[in-house]
């Protein structure tokens, strides 16, 4: 756990007190601060209360009962709004106190400053390029660890000085509350609308991502994927400052940078020499499909920025196993590949797993975001059912209607179970059923990996019943 002494003796706010802001309290306990903790829900409040006893000064009180004048900084969960639909309260209060709003992002910096920071956003693909990124900088023999809105919250890794590396996955909400942090390599992977009602507009979501680049120098190198229009202008901005600036493109050859051509990387970068080209991916079943094209350039040149060389990143991919709710393999069960998906929470991410299959058993729903599944159009003629669950239910049927056969099924459960009746039933020599849903997961779920384990496990149950050969899959 990192322990921040920056604060020492000062007086300085958390709201919002999840997984994130309990590591945050217990780094600032434990380098002397005097933690001042509230959160919407009080159940919330008396449960990190509870956890902290006896590690140091805390209070309770309501936020406006803070001694606002001596408060040094407010620590602000990135889930709470900063200034979309509208600033939460305490957000409010701290600015007319002249008080800095910012994240645990900030305070690991702060605590480690001796250590290099790697950081990966995007609208999609971040966890699995900032996992491959941390498998290839161990692989390499490097002090690597890896976290923030992927998994581990900062403040809850391993103390790093100048010989490691912190890897993190960082949202448009945490970026927004970063001042200081500087990213010796920052990596951009795509932009599609997401997250707009907490940013306003896109140009408030790109704005906010591109504090990724803000403070880095001539000695810091950006790694930009080039496969859409905001993020070819990101990157003539990009070029503007004094960073090195690497391109990478999935789609596209490219006369300097590194790209993918038919899953065959290219490395044709005259900021990284001697590079080892070609690479193909064609035979890393963890790395198929464009999508994971990008992402495999995209760690490929910022592993290379952090001065790996490109035989040790290549053999590394090679052992790469994947991530967990991103295309995972869950059971293969007769001919029927049964493949959790749950991560992808909007239509672009569901188009990167609906591509690579031609004969799928979709379970797609949950809560909607934004122009459902209007977009996957041209993968429609790819599912031969679609089963449908969730709040999305409804909208999703509608775009169906005349293109794809479809299922109104309600739960998880029972979606699994028609799917897989469907799938066994039909004999399709490469059937697929596949839960990429398209929505965010809260309508029924906790999270999108609570939704994941629990698509496992119910295809675990249909293994069982498989195996003990019943003429029924119920579950």
């Amino acid at each position: 756990m990192i322990t921040v002494t920056h604060y020492a003796n000062q007086n300085i706010g958390v709201f919002g007190l999840g997984k994130a802001g309990e590591a945050t309290v217990a780094a600032l306990l434990a380098g002397g601060a005097h933690v001042y903790i509230a959160d919407d829900d009080l159940k919330s409040i008396e449960k990190c209360k509870t956890a902290m006893a006896g590690k140091g000064i805390i209070h309770t009180q309501p936020f406006a009962d803070w001694p606002w004048a001596q408060m040094k900084a407010l620590v602000l969960s990135p889930g709470v709004p900063l200034t979309h639909p509208k600033p939460h309260a305490i957000v409010d209060a701290a600015y007319k106190a002249n008080c800095p709003v910012i994240g645990d992002i900030e305070l690991l910096f702060n605590a480690c400053p001796k250590a290099r920071y790697v950081a990966i956003t995007g609208t999609n693909g971040k966890s699995t390029t900032t996992t491959l990124i941390g498998h290839i900088l161990k692989s390499a023999g490097l002090k690597v660890e890896v976290g923030g809105n992927l998994g581990t919250a900062a403040l809850s890794l391993n103390p790093l000085g100048a010989d490691g590396i912190y890897v993190l996955e960082l949202s448009s909400y945490q970026l927004d509350l970063i001042k200081t942090t500087r990213f010796n390599v920052a990596a951009f992977l795509n932009v599609t609308p997401d997250h707009l009602d907490r940013h306003g507009s896109m140009e408030g979501y790109i704005a906010a991502k591109k504090h990724i680049f803000e403070r880095q120098t001539k000695d810091d190198t950006a790694v930009i994927a080039v496969d859409d229009e905001y993020t070819k202008s990101i990157s003539q901005w990009a070029a503007s400052g004094a960073r090195k600036v690497v391109e990478v493109s999935s789609q596209q050859v490219l006369a300097s940078g590194v790209y993918a051509k038919e899953g065959i990387i290219y490395d044709k970068s005259t900021i990284m020499p001697n590079a080892l080209s070609p690479m193909p991916l064609s035979a890393i079943a963890t790395l198929t499909g464009r999508h994971n094209w990008q992402n495999a350039i995209v760690a490929y040149a910022t592993c290379r920025a952090c001065g790996v060389s490109a035989e040790v990143i290549y053999k590394a991919m090679q052992s790469f196993a994947g991530l967990r709710h991103r295309l995972q393999l869950a059971a293969t069960i007769g001919n029927v590949r049964f493949i959790n998906d749950s991560k992808a929470t909007n239509a672009d991410a569901t188009a990167n797993a609906l591509a690579p299959y031609h004969e799928i058993y979709w379970i797609a729903g949950g809560k909607p975001k934004a122009g459902g599944i209007a977009t996957l159009g041209e993968y429609f003629p790819h599912v031969i059912h679609a089963f449908l669950i969730g709040a999305a239910e409804d909208e999703f049927a509608k775009t169906l209607e005349g293109k794809v056969p479809y299922t109104r099924c309600g739960t998880l459960k029972e979606a699994v179970k028609q799917s897989a009746d469907m799938a066994f039933e039909q004999g399709k020599k490469n059937a697929v059923v596949l839960l990429s849903p398209a929505c965010a997961s809260f309508d029924q779920f906790k999270s999108f990996e609570e939704r994941g384990d629990i698509f496992c496990q119910l295809v675990s149950d249909v293994e069982a019943d498989h195996s003990g050969g019943r003429n029924k899959h119920a579950i």
